[in-house]
């Protein structure tokens, strides 16, 4: 199955002019795994403005809508995810000659606790993919995630020795694992894993409770006028001033595109490498709507408060030691695109003549 042939030649990276590509993403067919959801369909999307349209995307069709993330998207085939690793175990070489596996499907919520379902399908499945894309010589990039840090705040270092980190939840756990399994048995010499921090933009509407703040502020103000946010128990933090390592997730897919056709190897934290308030989250909202500003402060759940973290911020320097030199979107400069060209019209990522970080015209 050999798909359709990507259009161009070698891609151009946004940020990175002078930097030598050490993997050419034109060179063969490229499998994305969740390639429906967040970040997957994003990364489709970026690599249709480079041209590239020899995709397999690989997902679960469940009861959401994310299937309308696809319909914009070019890519050679779909293939549900039970099917596409029985495929792979049995036929090695199926789709073709792979070489570049961006394995971004998993089951990201935080709040499932349902352990042997996130063993199976973050754990086992992930190293299953893994094995399958070094044998074949492809590069393989996966999805780590920021929640590995576990109650670490500030200055998050992907160079922090990973049998020290403390995962508060068992998402994070079953994430955690696969990067000591890669360390211990030296896969993380041959791929890179990304950590994610707060990832939001469009097509995350199919992700239900983890969606971002945005999103959720974004329908508070439409139905009532009013954001309501956590109040702060820590004195040096007044209310909304909380901070959280924010990336939008133009950004995000850019950052990955560079991971896969660098020559990093080991984790990379993804993220913009400042912390922002909730504040200065959600005001951009209220302007991209034109209403006035309107911030209720409620009580956080007691549950939820001895784990609650105050501040989160990736550091990035390894990132940007790869040779990734674009800048990152200013905060209220992505929340402004997000909400005008995206929530409120009711659009989904759809390829153009754009480069991946550009942001949509007003």
């Amino acid at each position: 199955m050999r798909g359709v042939r990507s259009k161009g030649g070698r891609p151009a990276l946004p940020g990175n002019s002078g930097f030598r590509l050490m993997h050419d993403l034109s060179s063969g067919p490229i499998v994305v795994t969740g390639g429906a959801g967040l970040i997957g369909s994003a990364l489709i999307w970026a690599l249709n403005d480079q041209g590239l349209e020899n995709i397999v995307v690989v997902d679960v069709m469940d009861h959401t809508e994310k299937w309308k993330h696809l319909v914009p998207l070019r890519f050679a085939e779909y293939v549900d995810h039970e099917d596409f690793v029985e495929t792979i175990a049995e036929h090695r070489n199926y789709f073709g000659d792979v070489r570049t596996v961006f394995h971004l499907g998993a089951c990201s919520a935080t709040t499932e606790t349902d352990s042997d379902y996130l063993m199976r399908n973050n754990y086992e499945y992930t190293k299953h993919v893994a094995h399958w894309a070094i044998d074949l010589g492809a590069r393989f990039v996966y999805a780590s995630s920021a929640a590995t840090y576990g109650p670490l705040e500030d200055g998050l270092s992907d160079e922090a020795d990973l049998r020290s980190l403390r995962p508060l939840n068992m998402y994070a756990y079953s994430k955690h694992l696969f990067d000591l399994y890669a360390a211990r048995t030296g896969l993380d010499k041959r791929c890179v894993g990304l950590k994610y921090f707060n990832v939001f933009g469009p097509n995350e509407d199919h992700k239900g409770d983890m969606r971002s703040i945005v999103v959720k502020a974004f329908e508070q103000i439409r139905a009532t006028g009013t954001v309501k946010l956590f109040k702060s128990y820590r004195p040096e933090f007044h209310d909304g001033e909380q901070r959280r390592d924010f990336i939008y997730v133009k950004d995000a897919v850019a950052m990955t595109v560079h991971a896969a056709t660098s020559d990093a190897t080991g984790i990379l934290n993804i993220g913009s490498g400042d912390a922002h308030t909730w504040l200065d989250l959600v005001r951009p909202i209220f302007r991209a709507l034109d209403v006035p500003e309107r911030i209720e402060f409620i009580e956080m759940p007691e549950s939820m408060r001895p784990k609650y973290q105050y501040c989160t911020q990736a550091r990035i320097e390894r990132l940007r030691a790869s040779g990734y030199t674009a800048e990152v979107t200013p905060l209220a400069d992505a929340v402004h695109d997000y909400v005008a060209n995206y929530l409120i019209p009711g659009r989904v990522l759809e390829p153009s003549e754009h480069g991946a970080t550009a942001l949509a015209s007003s």
